[in-house]
């Protein structure tokens, strides 16, 4: 008698199996090939920050303090002012030459402001957390004008990082000390123009000698307006004290700029965008959709990331460290302020 052989294959139920074994497997795998790639965003976040503290650090080997913050979101950096007082740009424009981008720095250096407008229109890698966003151009939609550029830019680099400016808010206005403005006689947005600041040229007028002197006064951060810091202010300790960090932005935001915190470019002056403080009450946080639903205009004071396990801060020593969202109220504020004396216990961090 002839044998009938079954063809070899495989049952709809052996299929299903099969099927049911590979799903379980890449939904064990996609968590671990998820974390590997956030392991690898907060390395390179790491980077930019380690690079932007050497930065700071180098413009404070060489002009003997730290970068100052300019005048106030009235004002894009100037190729030809210097770096001290005089300067209205911020400490991301003034380490652009100790960060491998002295060329975007001179723009405009020839005497063709048309050059500024663009720089403040180029992104740049090491501004930019990749666990938040591309590293691209985003609008610019404040109603504030520059006013040393002599046209206004559509698109915009931004900054996920800020300096700290202290655990005492201040713009060129006053410092608020106690909750009660000091007033300086300047607005807190920056002059409307040079003259409010120096007139003739290179003169302080009596209004920004004051508001100059009351600020170095009261302040107590790192980076603020008209700051020049030297490394021996930092009486607490370089390793006890912040010097950039990540900064707090609301999740439906990353790309409109209708956070207020996020509506400028990198290489403005002092301003929410590129400082943050650590006034008790302004906890760090995770970035989340808005904090205050009816707007965006109290979200701008802290530090935060797009990290579950923590934002990263660069110290004056120039370390990088991660620090825990849940980090004592007293310690963080502690961490910001340069001067006060405090233990820091850096288990709490």
């Amino acid at each position: 008698m002839m044998s009938v052989r079954r063809k070899a294959g495989f049952t709809l139920v052996e299929l299903l199996v099969v099927i049911a074994i590979i799903g379980i497997l890449i939904a064990l795998l996609l968590p671990a090939v998820q974390a590997a790639r956030e392991a690898a965003r907060r390395t390179q976040c790491t980077n930019n920050l380690k690079q932007l503290a050497l930065g700071c650090l180098q413009h404070e080997e060489i002009h003997k303090f730290f970068p100052t913050c300019g005048w106030g979101y009235n004002f894009a950096g100037e190729p030809n002012r210097g770096f001290d007082k005089r300067q209205p740009g911020g400490w991301m424009y003034n380490i652009l030459q100790y960060i491998e981008q002295e060329a975007l720095r001179d723009m405009g250096a020839d005497g063709d402001r048309t050059k500024m407008t663009q720089a403040a229109a180029t992104p740049l890698t090491v501004q930019n957390c990749p666990s938040r966003r591309n590293v691209a151009t985003y609008p610019f939609v404040t109603s504030a004008n520059y006013s040393n550029l002599p046209q206004q830019p559509t698109m915009v680099g931004r900054s996920d990082y800020a300096g700290n400016g202290g655990d005492i808010y201040s713009d060129l206005g006053g410092p608020f000390v106690n909750g009660v403005k000091i007033n300086t006689g300047l607005p807190g947005c920056g002059p409307s123009s040079v003259t409010a600041i120096e007139n003739p040229p290179g003169q302080k007028t009596s209004a920004a000698k004051n508001a100059i002197a009351i600020i170095a006064r009261e302040v107590n951060g790192i980076i603020y307006p008209t700051s020049q810091v030297k490394m021996a202010d930092v009486t607490d300790g370089t390793s006890n004290t912040y010097l950039v960090g990540e900064k707090y932005l609301a999740t439906d935001a990353y790309a409109s700029g209708q956070d207020y915190g996020d509506n400028e470019c990198a290489l403005i002056g002092d301003n929410g965008d590129i400082v943050r403080w650590t006034t008790l009450g302004y906890a760090p946080r995770q970035d989340s959709t808005y904090i205050n639903s009816s707007s965006y205009m109290y979200d701008w004071y802290f530090f935060g990331s797009a990290h579950a396990s923590g934002f990263h801060m660069a110290f004056c020593d120039g370390a990088v460290r991660l620090v825990n969202y849940t980090i004592e109220a007293e310690v963080h504020r502690c961490l910001g302020n340069r001067k006060d004396g405090k233990p820091i216990d850096g288990r709490k961090l």
